[in-house]
């Protein structure tokens, strides 16, 4: 199945702990169904020196696509992403609530 969410969208997180949190998709992990996105689910690993800083590091884990939303930017809400065809009958995607080309 297409995934309809790609890099550096804007996103909500719609369920789960970051609930409500916003948030830009750093990475689309496609065979995992997962995203990964800046400031929102972060973990502490503890990492082992490699010739430099070790210690307790916070970074982002992934979050399952079902889980996010994209942020419709007219509107400033989630939104659902539906696949149509422009006037130039090229693929690209649509916000459901207010009806603009996502992709330029």
């Amino acid at each position: 199945m297409a995934t309809r969410i790609k890099k550096n969208d804007q996103i909500v997180v719609i369920a789960g702990k970051d609930k409500g949190a916003r948030g830009t998709v750093l990475k689309v992990l496609r065979d995992r169904n997962r995203v990964i996105v800046g400031g929102v689910n972060i973990v502490k690993r503890h990492q082992k020196s490699q010739q430099g800083q070790g210690g307790i590091i916070e970074k982002e884990a992934s979050i399952h696509i079902s889980n996010v939303m994209l942020l419709d930017t007219k509107s400033d809400k989630p939104t659902r992403v539906r696949m149509g065809l422009d006037k130039d009958s090229h693929k690209v995607r649509f916000s459901v609530k207010s009806g603009t080309v996502l992709d330029k």
